[in-house]
């Protein structure tokens, strides 16, 4: 399978293209980093530390779309919020399907993900971890049967350079308990500099920033007397990078149309 990684010097570009070795079934053809990157014009097997790929980071998605010999059957996006949604229209136009793992991402990239899921398979994944991929399901469940009386509280940590807060993971985790009880997140979720008493049905969420952490996750449903508590901790990077190319393996070949991890994953939501 041929692959094409956009935002390639990135932690998580750089973590799929060392994955990627070993796999005999994997090549990465393409590499795209924004314009200006110092990465620009370097071997990507080289920034990654590993043996050279032979590929050159450069900054025109589309003309590495259209060019024979960088072509890919997949496009793996990890770039930036502002580049998403012209990435998407960019892989619609050229009928390749494209997995983002990108998170902060606003309603024009929904809107975009829409449209190329039209032409081509589209996969948005907040979070790429098989085990994140079930704790969503599992806390969507938790909400739904639980008691309206207990609290939710979602707690998440990330290294000092992360943009985005909260993650959009623990926005997935949110989105999945509000669904659990029949609601959508934006109605209920608490504003991040809340004084006074809880407000009653709301989901809150906290943040912290520091350090190396890869990322940790956890939906606190707390009532009087009890709690129950779900969660996830990744201690190491690769992790996501597995899981996008195991993705990719599955996208690959697909149907037009919009997908998610819990179709990689083969799970059925739980009820």
């Amino acid at each position: 399978m041929r692959l094409l990684i956009v935002g390639a010097a990135g932690r998580m570009g750089l973590a799929i293209a060392r994955e990627t070795q070993g796999s005999p079934d994997l090549r990465v053809v393409g590499a795209i980093d924004h314009a200006g990157s110092p990465a620009q014009g370097r071997d990507l097997g080289t920034l990654a530390g590993v043996a050279a790929f032979g590929v050159t980071v450069g900054a025109d998605l589309t003309a590495a779309l259209a060019a024979p010999q960088t072509r890919p059957d997949v496009v793996i996006d990890f770039s930036s919020p502002t580049a998403t949604a012209a990435n998407l229209a960019a892989c619609a136009a050229q009928g390749v399907a494209v997995l983002v793992g990108t998170t902060g991402l606003g309603a024009e990239v929904e809107a975009a993900a829409a449209d190329a899921a039209t032409r081509v398979p589209v996969l948005l994944a907040p979070n790429t971890s098989v085990g994140v991929t079930l704790l969503i399901e599992l806390v969507r469940a938790a909400a739904r049967a639980l008691p309206a009386g207990h609290d939710i509280e979602i707690l998440e940590a990330h290294h000092r350079a992360k943009r985005d807060a909260p993650s959009g993971t623990a926005l997935a985790l949110g989105r999945a308990a509000a669904e659990g009880r029949g609601v959508d997140l934006d109605a209920v979720r608490l504003p991040a500099d809340r004084e006074g008493p809880r407000a009653a049905g709301g989901i809150g969420f906290a943040v912290l920033r520091g350090g190396d952490i890869v990322g940790e996750h956890e939906v606190r449903f707390i009532a009087d007397g009890e709690e129950v508590s779900l969660g996830h901790r990744a201690t190491d990077r690769s992790i996501f990078a597995r899981g996008a190319l195991e993705a990719a393996r599955w996208l690959a070949g697909r149907a037009s149309g919009r997908y998610s991890m819990v179709d990689v994953i083969g799970i059925k939501t739980i009820s």
